[in-house]
C-alpha cells in the first residue's frame, strides 16, 4: 500500500512540473534593453498585450548621450521631440508559433521604424529581439533582460 501511495506522489508531482514546464513563455512584462554595441543597460520597457497584439513602451531610460530625459528628435510624425520615456516603440507584434512577429519597432536614437522580431528564451528570463529591413538577415539583434 505504501508503495502504491509513493507510486502516486512520484507520479502527481511529475505531472505537476511537467504541466508547469509546458507553461507558455511570453515577452509580457517589464525589460531591461541591452545595447548591442555597449553591453550596457539603455532602458526599461514594457510589453503588453492589447487582444493577441504586443504593444512596447518605454518606462525609464538608463543611459542616453542627451541625458536622463531625451527626446525624439530624430522622429518623424507624432513622435517627433517627444520624450522617449512614455513613447510607444513596439506594436503589431503577434505570436507566431514560438516567436512574436509581425510588427513594427522604433529606434528613437535614429528614428527609424524596422520589422521586429522576438524570441524569449526557454526559462523566460532573456528574450532575443531583432529588428530589421526587408529579411531577418539584414539587421540587428539585442538581447533583453527580465525584469519582473
Amino acid at each position: 500500500m505504501k508503495s502504491l501511495l509513493r507510486i502516486a506522489v512520484v507520479a502527481g508531482l511529475l505531472l505537476g512540473s511537467s504541466a508547469a514546464f509546458a507553461a507558455e513563455v511570453t515577452p509580457v512584462g517589464t525589460w531591461k534593453t541591452i545595447d548591442d554595441e555597449t553591453g550596457k543597460p539603455k532602458s526599461i520597457v514594457k510589453i503588453t498585450d492589447e487582444g493577441g497584439e504586443l504593444k512596447a513602451t518605454v518606462i525609464q531610460v538608463l543611459q542616453s548621450e542627451d541625458g536622463p530625459h531625451p527626446i525624439c528628435k530624430a522622429c518623424d510624425g507624432e513622435r517627433k521631440d517627444k520624450p522617449v520615456e512614455g513613447m510607444n516603440i513596439m506594436w503589431g507584434v503577434h505570436k507566431d508559433g514560438d516567436t512574436w512577429d509581425g510588427g513594427k519597432i522604433l529606434n528613437p536614437h535614429d528614428g527609424k521604424i524596422y520589422k521586429v522580431k522576438l524570441q524569449p528564451s526557454a526559462d523566460g528570463t532573456k528574450m532575443t529581439v531583432r529588428g530589421y529591413i526587408g529579411f531577418s538577415l539584414l539587421g540587428k539583434t539585442q538581447v533583453w533582460e527580465r525584469q519582473e
